[in-house]
């Protein structure tokens, strides 16, 4: 990459502050703030309003739908296909 093209990439902790929780990863965002993480070393810190822990409709993990119930209830006001 080019340095004069490109931001910066490093690594940057992300903050939610509604659940108090932190994780650390890789990105160009920049802050003035920052935070001694878990390793000992001092990262810029993006506090943000919501991530995968705080937002109630987080589709992370499988959901099981009745699909059996839907196709009976399709079956019954249209019929089966002959």
């Amino acid at each position: 990459m080019r340095k004069e093209l490109h931001p910066s990439y490093g690594p940057v902790v992300f903050r939610d502050r509604a659940a108090n929780h932190a994780f650390l990863t890789s990105s160009t965002m920049t802050s003035e703030k920052a935070i001694e993480w878990e390793d000992g070393h001092t990262y810029p810190v993006v506090d943000v309003e919501i991530s995968n822990i705080s937002h109630p409709f987080y589709t992370g993990t499988a959901r099981v739908l009745d699909t059996a119930g839907r196709v009976e209830r399709f079956e019954k006001r249209y019929g089966k296909r002959g």
